[in-house]
């Protein structure tokens, strides 16, 4: 066998985790944008660097939110199979919500 013809089975997980975590930090940045922008309080808490406003903090803190999950999830499903079609469906339909929040007329709405 050639080396094109080898396959070696590897778990998913590690990329499972990566694509999940992808959806889960781009909610939380839509999340996170629309209660900075109606909580004031908590606008205030989110202004990292002044000249930006509250936007500094809430792409940090979305940041933030995407590395720790895929942290979480790459060290439980490192060595695992899981459902990747039912992980990727739940990524892309956090992605599309998350468009969708971050769309202003439908993130005026909260």
């Amino acid at each position: 066998m050639s080396a094109m013809e080898t396959s070696v089975d590897r778990p998913n997980g590690s990329g499972a985790a990566a694509l999940l975590a992808a959806g889960i930090g781009a909610f939380a940045l839509a999340l996170l944008a629309i209660v900075a922008d109606k909580v004031v309080w908590f606008g205030k808490l989110m202004i990292f660097y002044k000249p930006t406003g509250p936007l500094s903090g809430v792409t940090t803190s979305a940041i933030a939110v995407w590395l720790i999950v895929w942290a979480i999830l790459e060290a439980r499903w490192r060595k695992r199979d899981v459902a990747l079609g039912r992980t990727s469906a739940a990524a892309l339909a956090l992605l599309a919500l998350s468009l969708l929040l971050t769309f202003p007329p439908l993130a005026d709405l909260f």
